[in-house]
C-alpha cells in the first residue's frame, strides 16, 4: 500500500507541474506539484526500509554431539523481524 501511494504522489506531482497550464488564484500549482512528488518519493523510500527487512531469513544449523560421538544437525528457519 506505500509503494502504491507513493507512486501515487508522484504521478499527481508530475502532472502538476509538467502537464498542465491552469492557474488558481492563491495557490501556486508547480510548487504544489513539486511538494507532492517529493511527498511520494519519501513514501516510497520509507516503505523500502520498513517492508524489506522482513523478507531477510536467518538460518543456523547447530552440530550437537553425544558421548558416543554421533553428531546429530537441526537446522533453524527463523524470520528476522525489522521492527
Amino acid at each position: 500500500m506505500g509503494i502504491g501511494l507513493g507512486v501515487f504522489l508522484v504521478v499527481v506531482g508530475a502532472i502538476l507541474v509538467f502537464g498542465g497550464s491552469a492557474s488558481v488564484e492563491g495557490l501556486n500549482l508547480v510548487a504544489i506539484g513539486y511538494i507532492l512528488m517529493a511527498g511520494g518519493l519519501l513514501v516510497i523510500l520509507l516503505s523500502l526500509v520498513v517492508f524489506m527487512p522482513r523478507s531477510r531469513r536467518a538460518r543456523s544449523r547447530p552440530i550437537t554431539t553425544d558421548a558416543q560421538g554421533r553428531q546429530a544437525v537441526t537446522e533453524r528457519d527463523d524470520r528476522i523481524s525489522g521492527i
